[in-house]
């Protein structure tokens, strides 16, 4: 048999059939059609609100609150030099956009940060917006140079 949009059909028990409701007291879901008797769940429109506990003072309001989020806290994407080492040829320029689109960081944020993780053994020129001293040390030690973003 070919196959043909024509007379594809799912799996045999793979469909249900749509549970009819109220349609009658021989059905098994006629009259309250599964809803019980009256009240506010029983209407048509009935949406509780999340975390709703009937009344009674909410989890997320018993519980204390805690800490500060600092909405000036700045987003550094760290880079070590462990990573420059493997991800870099000889005598290459490391920069923010190149590390961006080598996938090396996810995004700049507020800069890209240079941290002395690791060893460095081939002399690279390395862009960035910050530099800790360890890796600044280790970059020029390699005969490597150091260059700061200006921003």
């Amino acid at each position: 048999m070919v196959i043909g949009l024509h007379n594809l059909k799912p799996a045999e028990g793979a469909v249900k059939k749509k549970r009819r409701l109220g349609i009658g007291p021989g059905s098994g879901r006629g009259k309250t059609a599964g809803r019980g008797h009256k009240g506010q769940k029983s209407r048509s429109g009935y949406a509780m609100k999340i975390g709703f506990e009937g009344g009674q003072m909410p989890l997320q309001r018993r519980l204390p609150k805690r800490g500060f989020t600092n909405p000036g806290k700045k987003q550094w994407a760290e880079v070590n030099l462990d990573v420059l080492e493997r991800r870099f040829q000889k005598g290459e320029t490391v920069t923010p956009e190149i590390l961006l689109e080598r996938r090396i960081i996810r995004k700049i944020g507020d800069g890209v940060v240079i941290l002395g993780r690791g060893e460095l053994t081939k002399p690279l020129t390395v862009t960035a917006h910050r530099f800790s001293a360890s890796a600044k040390e280790k970059i020029e030690a390699a005969g490597g140079t150091v260059q700061w973003v200006n921003s």
